[in-house]
């Protein structure tokens, strides 16, 4: 990436004018939109053109997926036509950025507004297309929107005829607009790489966990085949048994001092207090009939409405929770932290999907469910080798991942700020940058 304090600055600015905007290069120009585009609103006779869809960042494309069209109208006649280079915006929600300039001809909803560059020689509308997503004119579409709720407002022709563009001549605007494309488009391909990068190292991730809570630490130990199809070979030494016989219900109603838990499958069973506290989230607390909510000590497990999907829940901290819910407790010393990892194991959680109709019925996994899938016993020494290795290993996966997700934010702001420099004339694009 190049330093934006080293790119080029224009020879002379001067005031725009404008209580949005500071200065503007000195050979820029203010134009209102008004005397720059003229509103297209051409209908469909047949409404048999391509019906076309609008997203933030994906810009103007083809609306064929039966999924996508399943809320449609039943007729598209008198639907508005598109033709390529033309901006389409929608109006009520032009203030959150979601307009582009179409790259491809159809037809789209009457809701929307489509306008067209009324010369040419003054306007490349591709320049605008990056000029409107920009924060100062978000802005100005804010002021200006009418309506009296979100989800209601609008920005109609005449508010955004009412807004000044800040152009330099087309010339360079096709240079910057071919500056930026290209640097998007390199940008873009970074950021795919480094997301690609992530993907892996979590599948990597996940390969790692499966193998040490399933297989253990010790590469030349002695293996068997468990018997149980969703665990294939242990090793030799260790037990595999009926879940009810290594797990039983905790029946207990919730005592006077619980506290209320959530059960969540990124955090796992903590206090609804912290959940907040972590998430920004708030909780409904329960205000009566406590007493008809389940106790849960520590290292108990949950398994909660969720756990079709993302495997069990180990408790955190000691309270009570809904009573829908299954508490479990352990008849005998285990490692909770191994057993954290193991029953949240796609594999173990697939044998759990494959012992009721829950997920077709809407019903919850039960204690019935839960004792019809065999588990395994390490040692409980091994358990605790096992438990240690995986959490040092999710500890500098994690930071990796993380390094590598800060390293995309860096590239998604240096993208965003090189584009509002340089079509707002803080960084002058010269012909040598997209040669």
């Amino acid at each position: 990436m190049v330093n934006m304090a080293e790119l080029p600055k224009y020879e002379a600015y001067k005031e725009s004018c404008l209580n949005w905007i500071d200065t503007i290069p000195y050979d820029w120009e203010l134009k209102r939109f008004k005397y720059i585009l003229d509103e297209i609103n051409l209908r469909s006779k047949t409404g048999k053109e391509t019906l076309l869809s609008l997203s933030k960042y994906n810009g103007v494309l083809p609306k064929d997926s039966l999924e996508e069209r399943s809320g449609c109208a039943e007729t598209l006649v008198g639907y508005k036509r598109v033709g390529i280079k033309d901006l389409v915006i929608n109006k009520m929600q032009a203030v959150n950025g979601l307009l582009a300039v179409s790259r491809i001809e159809g037809i789209t909803s009457p809701d929307y507004s489509v306008y067209r560059s009324k010369n040419n020689l003054i306007l490349n509308i591709d320049f605008l297309g990056y000029l409107l997503l920009q924060p100062e004119y978000i802005g100005e579409f804010k002021k200006r929107v009418t309506g009296v709720m979100e989800g209601f407002i609008r920005l109609y022709t005449e508010d955004l005829y009412s807004i000044h563009a800040i152009l330099p001549d087309v010339k360079t605007q096709f240079i910057i607009v071919k500056y930026l494309d290209k640097k998007s488009a390199q940008i873009d391909e970074a950021i795919k790489i480094k997301q690609q990068q992530i993907t892996l190292l979590k599948e990597r991730k996940q390969i790692i966990i499966q193998k040490a809570v399933t297989q253990g630490l010790d590469p030349n130990v002695q293996m068997k085949d468990s018997g149980v199809d969703w665990i294939g070979k242990i090793p030799v030494h260790w037990e595999i048994r009926r879940s009810k016989f290594l797990f039983t219900q905790r029946k207990e109603k919730a005592l006077n001092d619980d506290v209320q838990l959530s059960a969540t499958q990124a955090y796992g069973v903590i206090p609804q207090e912290k959940y907040e506290a972590l998430t920004g989230k708030r909780v409904v607390k329960i205000q009566f009939h406590l007493d008809k909510r389940k106790h849960v000590e520590k290292d108990d497990f949950v398994i909660s409405m969720r756990s079709f999907q993302g495997g069990l829940e180990r408790a955190w901290s000691c309270g009570c929770i809904r009573s829908s819910y299954v508490v479990l407790k352990a008849l005998q010393n285990i490692d909770p932290l191994f057993y954290g990892y193991l029953l949240k194991l796609p594999s173990y959680i697939a044998a759990l999907q494959q012992t009721a109709s829950f997920i077709r019925d809407g019903q919850d996994l039960n204690f019935d469910n839960f004792s019809r899938v065999d588990l395994f016993i390490p040692p409980l020494e091994e358990q605790t080798a096992i438990a240690n290795y995986v959490e040092s290993f999710l500890t500098s996966s994690d930071e990796a991942m993380n390094l590598i997700e800060q390293q995309i934010e860096k590239l998604k702001e240096y993208k965003t700020t090189l584009i509002n420099s340089a079509v707002t004339g803080k960084i002058k694009i010269t012909p040598e940058m997209v040669e």
